[in-house]
């Protein structure tokens, strides 16, 4: 029998807790090294401290983790001033705290992960020895299921179903691999070549064998807000995030639910709530049930105008309407440069 592979966990954190000690401790045992890249590049100014780091303790909780819940020394915190930016705010869109993780990355493997991203204990065991017994894997992208305000409650949609809920995370390494990209997360090898272009297990495979990831991106207001205060500062995706529509966006699909069938932030498409009666990680409920002791302090959501949601015939009938009517859709999307000019030829208008 192989080896087990080494596996590096590579992370950017701004503002990251509740999650911090919770994600950590859920990888810890999985894991061999776990590099932690905290603070703000220039678009985050707006949402971070004058020196560029998290303004709810994460710098400091990490230090703490380092100090107290590390023995095995697997835990490493950089910062922006430890690569040599002494205003604390690092350079670049995460490119650059992505490279940072990278370069200190001792693992045969490459896992990045958000703070607000977890596995089932069980799932980690299982992507670990599937790597030992095809070495040959060079990059896993796994499916997700995305959290919507409470542990019962998840979220799809037309941008989740066209792609957006597989998350390339997984990555081959080694002496010559390089990071090239954050968006999307991009891994090379020696020779130059894109490690999805070579042996890639796709959500698509993943999915079949049963492993997706638990993303808790919309679980916590703190977190809503923090995203939409993030991309409404950001220029980057000025050209389709207008600052005063994601704002609108978290009024009246997560704040409310006025306009319930554009609950996920990517509002420009349709998306619905659904119910979840899928596991959590055992690090995610104790979490949730620290909050809700008064051991952390932290603001949920109340959820009961969702569950009247969900209890609705009228509210069901419209999330099948969408989810039947989402291939054709996206049909029409992508062959409309082809498809369009063809139509308009076929009508009298068109043969004018």
């Amino acid at each position: 029998m192989r080896p087990l592979p080494r596996i590096t966990v590579g992370m950017i954190v701004l503002d990251g807790m509740p999650f911090l000690p919770y994600t950590i401790r859920a990888l810890y045992a999985h894991v061999q090294q776990i590099v932690v890249v905290e603070g703000a590049a220039p678009g985050a100014r707006g949402i971070a401290r004058p020196d560029g780091h998290s303004r709810d303790g994460t710098l400091e909780e990490l230090r703490r983790l380092a100090a107290e819940e590390d023995p095995d020394g697997k835990l490493v915190v950089v910062t922006a001033e430890d690569e040599g930016h002494p205003d604390g705010f690092w350079p670049g869109e995460k490119d650059e705290q992505s490279r940072a993780y990278a370069r200190r990355a001792a693992g045969d493997y490459l896992w990045q992960v958000d703070v607000d991203e977890f596995y089932l204990p069980g799932d980690l065991v299982r992507v670990r020895a599937m790597l030992a017994a095809d070495p040959s894997i060079t990059a896993v992208t796994f499916p997700t299921v995305t959290i919507w305000g409470g542990l019962g409650v998840a979220v799809d949609g037309w941008y989740l179903r066209r792609g957006g809920a597989d998350f390339h995370r997984l990555f081959k390494w080694g002496e010559g691999y390089s990071y090239a990209t954050h968006r999307p997360p991009t891994v090379l090898d020696p020779e130059g070549r894109d490690l999805r272009t070579l042996r890639w297990l796709d959500g698509r495979t993943m999915a079949r064998r049963g492993i997706a990831m638990r993303h808790y991106s919309l679980l916590l207001p703190k977190q809503v807000r923090e995203k939409v205060d993030y991309y409404a500062n950001w220029g980057l995706y000025r050209d389709t995030v207008q600052p005063e529509r994601i704002r609108r966006w978290m009024e009246d699909s997560y704040v409310t639910l006025r306009k319930p069938y554009h609950v996920h932030n990517v509002y420009r498409l349709p998306s619905w709530l659904q119910r979840y009666r899928g596991e959590h990680p055992p690090e995610v409920q104790r979490m949730m049930k620290d909050i809700a002791a008064g051991r952390v302090d932290m603001e949920t959501r109340p959820m009961e105008d969702a569950e009247r949601l969900l209890r609705s015939p009228l509210y069901a009938a419209g999330r099948e309407l969408l989810r039947a009517v989402d291939p054709a859709h996206d049909w029409f999307w992508r062959t409309r440069w082809f498809v369009g000019p063809r139509v308009r030829r076929l009508l009298p208008m068109g043969r004018a």
